[in-house]
């Protein structure tokens, strides 16, 4: 969407010009799943679907939210001294936590202001909408109100929306993939130290797909949460011999070694995909960075079969799409990508197959499932940022 198209949809909503025009990208994650919450690394990329936004200051202590997503629902009035969760406020909830948690962190927002969205992500894909929307509220702000915001600042006042105001115990990937993006580039992040690489993103003649269930999932009504606290019960058993805060401490033999003080299999099994993820997270960046992309791919399907089984957050469409990617031609590797329970996969396919690619798992999923899904090429982009100034 042009800059230029956005103020002028911006003009007719709110009848008055935009001060600037802003875009936030979505993110997918290569690999490293459920492990950002488990103290793991995760190795995420912002992708060039995402939100874009035009704004404009107010005088007064009004904030006037319009999304095109959700243009049923007409302009959202919303009171800047009176900053609370209202599930009647349905989207305008994010932008509401970032503001609120913003002016708790010292910022000074001091008067309303107007603001326009449309994302081309698709709702509740897993494509992480809800941080970009985050994001793209805070450099908003930043704007606006000529703040001194330091990114990183920025990514974890999101997380802080998504978990003290939504009520969604996340980690902090999603935000941190948006806030930092880098062109062609993926973050190979350690989710403990917040200590974070940029990877070049060299697939040579393959291109990430982007596999669209059409199942929409809603992250804090998900078994998210109980997934997070399953993994919390297992480090308090484990602490009976060891001493950590996270499972993303432990390395594949010490948790073999100690596994038997978990007590339950469920619990066992969660904890098992959270330590071995993070190694595989580790192998695959050092598979990218030599440029063994057979491997790579290898360890993108290890991961589907951990969730799968051992996390179990996939389910009939994710599996079917993850399945049926590994078995056609010219693909590297395929999983699903983000919460899991619906939304999104990635497969890692050559250039010159994805048409037969889109076909044949198009054909077998839609006979499986009862409905199609949806294929995008993701190209890699950078994060949040002003696309124009007045």
């Amino acid at each position: 969407m042009t800059s230029q198209a956005l103020k002028q949809s911006f003009t007719d909503i709110f009848g008055t010009k935009a001060d600037a025009t802003f875009f936030s990208p979505g993110r997918i994650n290569l690999i490293g799943e459920h492990t950002d919450y488990n103290g793991g690394h995760v190795f995420p990329a912002a992708i060039t679907l995402g939100t874009y936004g035009a704004a404009r200051k107010r005088n007064d202590k009004t904030l006037r939210f319009y999304s095109a997503n959700f243009d049923e629902l007409g302009i959202i009035d919303i009171d800047l001294d009176h900053l609370v969760f209202d599930k009647a406020d349905n989207w305008t909830n994010y932008p509401k936590g970032v503001i609120k948690f913003l002016q708790e962190a010292g910022h000074t927002i001091d008067t309303g202001f107007e603001l326009y969205v449309k994302g081309n992500i698709p709702n509740g894909s897993g494509l992480s909408s809800s941080a970009s929307l985050e994001l793209l509220t805070g450099i908003v702000a930043e704007e606006l109100f000529d703040l001194n915001l330091d990114r990183l600042d920025l990514v974890k006042i999101g997380k802080q929306t998504e978990n003290d105001f939504i009520g969604v115990n996340s980690g902090i990937m999603d935000q941190f993939a948006i806030g930092m993006g880098a062109n062609k580039q993926a973050i190979y992040l350690d989710t403990n130290t917040l200590e974070y690489d940029l990877v070049p993103l060299d697939l040579g003649d393959n291109v990430i797909v982007i596999m669209n269930t059409n199942k929409r999932r809603e992250l804090a009504d998900s078994k998210y949460n109980e997934r997070r606290s399953e993994c919390e019960k297992a480090v308090e058993e484990l602490n009976k011999e060891l001493d950590i805060q996270t499972l993303g401490e432990l390395d594949a033999d010490t948790f073999d070694q100690y596994a038997y003080l978990i007590k339950d299999d469920n619990r066992l099994k969660r904890a098992r995909h959270a330590v071995f993820e993070n190694q595989r997270t580790l192998n695959a960046k050092e598979a990218l960075v030599s440029g063994d992309l057979q491997s790579f791919g290898r360890l993108i399907n290890a991961s589907h079969v951990s969730l799968e089984h051992d996390y179990q957050v996939t389910g009939l469409e994710l599996d079917t799409l993850a399945h049926t990617a590994w078995e056609q031609e010219g693909v590297l590797g395929a999983r699903m990508t983000g919460a899991g329970f619906g939304g999104c996969g990635i497969a890692i396919v050559a250039k010159d197959k994805v048409d037969e690619f889109k076909e044949n798992v198009g054909k077998v999923y839609t006979e499986v499932v009862g409905y199609a899904p949806e294929f995008y090429i993701a190209e890699i982009a950078g994060g949040s940022h002003v696309l124009e100034r007045k």
